[in-house]
C-alpha cells in the first residue's frame, strides 16, 4: 500500500520553532456566536449526493461504474481483527507496516463500500458495510501504535487521539452519512455505537483535554497534525454530532485550533516539511476551510497568508512528478490536481489552478481510497469542471525566506533549489547549505531523500541513519564532522539575490557544524548563472587549526564517470548529461553505493525509479586553516 510509504506521521517531537505570530486569521474574523448563528443545521447540512440521480448528476458515468466496481472487489474483503501480538510489533521489532497494512485496508475497502452502496443504491453492499463498521468499533485503539510511546497496547480508559484515530472518525461519519438509513433497519444499534465510539475517542478527548497534545500548542509552531487531524474533526462533527450547541462549540473549537498551526508558519506560507508533507499540511487547510464554508458560508480566502501557504506547492516544484525534497520529503509526487483546482480557484490563483489542472491531467485519479476522505469524495464532485492545464508552467525562480528555500531554472532546462535553515525543523536531516541540480527535468544531484518509517526513525538513533546525516548530502565534511542536530545549528548571514542574470544563496554553514570541527567560518555561494547556463559552488572558510581533513559530498542517481581528473560526468536518461568541474590538483575523487540494507533502507532500491544512490566523495589533497575552491556545474 502506498500509504505505508507516505505516512506524514510522525517527526522527532511533533513540533517544528517557527516563531508563533498570534494572527488568528479564524477566530480573529469569526466569534463563536458568529460560527454558532452561520452554521447550517446538521439535517440540512448535505456537502455531498446521497441518491443514484445526485450522483449522476454530479459525477461521470465512468467514475461511478469505477466506484462501483471497486465496492464489488470489497465484498470478498475480510474485516479481521488486529491482534495484540501486531499491535505490539512496534516496540518489539520497530516494525510499524504490519499493523498499518491491515488498519488502513479496513478503512479504504469500507470507503469504497460505502460509496459504491450509496451511487448504486440496491442494498448489496449493506452487509459488508455493517461488518466493517462494526470491526473497526471493536478495536481497542484507531490509531497506529507508534503513535502511544513504548507500550504498544492503548490504555482504553485514556483514549489518545492521532492521525488514524481522527481519520477513522471520518470514515464511519462517512458510512453513517451515505448509508445510515440502511444500517437503521438492519439494526438501530449500529449508529448508536457509530456515534458512542466516535464521541468517546475523539470528540471528548479534544474538547476536554486537547491542549495536552503538542500539536495542539499556543507557543510552539505545530505541524501537519494539526490541519490533517482538524479537517478530521470538523468532518466527523458537522456530519454526526446532534446537539447543536455542542455541534457549534466542536466547529468553533476545530478553527481555533487551526489557527495554531497557521500562526506558526511564517510570513511567506513556506512548509518546511517539503511538498509532499504540504498535502497534509496546507492542503489539510484548505479541507477545513473548503468545510467551513460548505456549513457556515464564512471563508478566509482573501488572506495574504492563506494565499502564500498554497502558492508554496508550485514553487517547490521542478517538472513532472519531481518537487523540491529537503528533509524528509519525497522527491516523487503525482500530486491532487482536483484538490489543487479546487484550491486556486478558491483564492484566486491561475497558477494554482492550471498545475491542479495540468497534475489531473498527468496524473488522474478518481480513486476514493487513502487519507483525507473529504477530499476524496469532493473531488469526484470536482472531476466534471475541472477545465485547462495545457497553459501551465512551472514558476521561473522562487525565493520562500521563511524557510530560506531558493529555487531557480534556465531556459535550456538547468534546475537548482538550495536551502538555509536549521536543524530543528519538522522532520529533520542535517541539511543546512544542501542543493540539489536537474537537468531536462532529470534528478542529477539529488537529496536522497528519506527511507522507510521504523521505530528508529524517530528516536534518539535518528541521526545514525545515513539519510538524514549531512554527510550524506552535498555538503563539506570538515575535519571529519558533519553538522549536528538541534535549533542552534543554523546557516547565518544568509542572502538571496535573484534577478533575470542569476539566483544566487550565501550563507555561512559554520554554526551548523559542531565546535569540535573548529570552524570559525564557512562561507557558501551558490550560483545559477542563467546566461552561462552553469551553477557555481564556491566555498571560503577560515578554521581555528590547519584542516586535518576535508570531504565534499556529491550526491546522485545518475551514471557516475570518474575516468577524467578534474571532471565529474553525470550521465541521465537519453543524451542528458552533467559536467562538474573541480580541481584535479586539490582534490582526489571516488564514488560509492549507499546502503538499500535493513528495515529503514529498503525504499532506496525502488525510490528513483530503481536508480540507486551513489555518493561522490572528493578528498583535498592540500590542507589549511584558511582557504577557498569552487566548482563549476553545467548541462553538456
Amino acid at each position: 500500500m502506498k500509504q505505508l510509504f507516505f505516512l506524514a506521521v510522525l517527526i522527532i517531537s511533533n513540533v517544528c520553532f517557527a516563531q508563533v505570530t498570534q494572527r488568528n486569521i479564524l477566530t480573529g474574523h469569526f466569534s463563536a456566536e458568529q460560527v454558532k448563528a452561520a452554521l447550517i443545521a446538521k439535517e440540512s447540512f448535505k456537502p455531498y449526493p446521497q441518491t443514484v440521480a445526485a450522483w449522476k448528476n454530479a459525477v461521470p458515468d465512468s467514475v461511478i461504474k469505477q466506484t462501483i466496481k471497486a465496492g464489488e472487489a470489497g465484498l470478498k474483503f475480510k474485516f479481521e481483527p488486529i491482534t495484540a501480538t501486531i499491535a505490539l510489533d512496534f516496540v518489539r521489532s520497530g516494525d510499524r507496516e504490519r499493523h498499518s497494512g491491515i488498519s488502513f485496508a479496513k478503512r479504504n475497502v469500507l470507503t469504497e463500500l460505502i460509496l459504491a452502496e450509496s451511487m448504486e443504491d440496491q442494498g448489496r453492499f449493506t452487509e459488508a458495510i455493517l461488518n466493517g463498521v462494526w470491526s473497526i468499533c471493536e478495536e481497542s485503539f484507531w490509531g497506529v501504535p507508534a503513535h502511544i510511546g513504548r507500550t504498544g497496547l492503548p490504555d482504553v480508559e485514556n483514549p489518545e487521539v492521532d492521525l488514524f484515530a481522527a481519520e477513522t472518525a471520518s470514515v464511519l461519519a462517512l458510512a453513517d452519512y451515505f448509508t445510515g438509513p440502511k444500517l437503521d433497519k438492519i439494526n438501530p444499534l449500529i449508529r448508536k455505537r457509530i456515534y458512542y465510539e466516535t464521541n468517546q475517542r475523539f470528540f471528548e478527548p479534544m474538547l476536554t483535554r486537547g491542549d495536552r497534545y503538542n500539536w495542539m500548542s499556543k507557543t510552539k509552531a505545530v505541524n501537519n497534525w494539526n490541519p490533517w487531524i482538524m479537517s478530521n474533526w470538523m468532518l466527523s462533527n458537522l456530519l454526526l454530532e446532534k446537539q447543536a450547541d455542542k455541534r457549534a462549540q466542536m466547529l468553533y473549537a476545530s478553527i481555533s485550533g487551526l489557527d495554531r498551526y497557521l500562526n506558526g508558519l511564517g510570513e511567506d506560507g513556506g512548509c518546511d516539511e517539503g511538498p509532499s508533507y504540504w498535502f497534509a499540511a496546507g492542503g489539510s487547510v484548505y479541507d477545513c476551510l473548503e468545510l467551513l464554508q460548505q456549513s457556515t458560508k464564512l471563508q478566509v480566502y482573501d488572506q495574504p497568508l492563506i494565499q502564500k501557504m498554497a502558492a508554496y506547492v508550485y514553487k517547490a516544484h521542478i517538472d513532472g512528478y519531481y518537487f523540491t525534497n529537503f528533509a524528509d520529503a519525497d522527491p516523487v509526487l503525482k500530486p491532487d490536481g482536483l484538490m489543487l483546482y479546487r484550491f486556486g480557484t478558491a483564492i484566486a490563483d491561475k497558477q494554482l489552478e492550471s498545475l491542479g489542472a495540468w497534475s489531473f491531467q498527468q496524473f488522474p485519479n478518481t480513486g476514493v481510497t487513502g487519507f483525507q476522505r473529504m477530499r476524496r469524495v469532493q473531488n469526484l464532485l470536482t472531476i466534471s469542471t475541472i477545465k485547462g492545464g495545457s497553459e501551465y508552467k512551472p514558476v521561473k525562480d522562487a525565493w520562500v525566506s521563511d524557510i530560506q528555500v531558493m529555487t531557480a531554472r534556465t531556459n535550456k532546462g538547468l534546475y537548482l533549489a538550495t536551502h538555509g535553515g536549521h536543524n530543528a525543523e519538522s522532520h529533520n536531516h542535517n541539511d543546512v547549505g544542501d542543493f540539489i541540480v536537474y537537468a531536462n527535468g532529470q534528478p542529477m544531484i539529488v537529496d536522497a531523500g528519506r527511507g522507510n518509517y521504523t521505530a528508529r526513525t524517530f528516536s534518539s538513533k535518528r541521526y545514525e541513519l545515513w539519510f538524514t546525516r549531512s554527510e550524506y548530502h552535498n555538503l563539506p565534511i570538515i575535519n571529519g564532522f558533519g553538522q549536528s542536530a538541534g535549533r542552534e545549528f543554523e546557516a547565518t548571514s544568509v542572502v538571496s539575490t535573484i534577478n533575470d542574470q542569476q539566483a544566487q544563496l550565501k550563507m555561512d554553514l559554520a554554526a551548523a557544524y559542531p565546535k569540535e570541527a573548529g570552524i570559525k567560518k564557512w562561507e557558501r555561494s551558490i550560483q545559477l548563472d542563467r546566461s552561462k547556463e552553469q551553477i557555481l559552488l564556491s566555498d571560503n572558510y577560515q578554521l581555528e587549526n590547519k584542516l586535518a581533513s576535508l570531504q565534499q559530498v556529491f550526491m546522485t542517481i545518475a551514471e557516475v564517470d570518474l575516468t577524467k581528473p578534474g571532471v565529474i560526468l553525470l550521465k541521465g536518461n537519453g543524451n542528458t548529461q552533467l559536467e562538474l568541474n573541480y580541481d584535479a590538483k586539490q582534490w582526489t575523487a571516488s564514488s560509492e553505493l549507499t546502503s538499500t540494507e535493513g528495515m529503514e533502507y529498503k525504499s532506496f532500491k525502488t525510490k528513483w525509479d530503481g536508480k540507486l544512490v551513489t555518493r561522490i566523495l572528493l578528498t583535498a589533497k592540500t590542507l589549511k586553516a584558511t582557504g577557498n575552491h569552487s566548482f563549476k556545474i553545467s548541462m553538456k
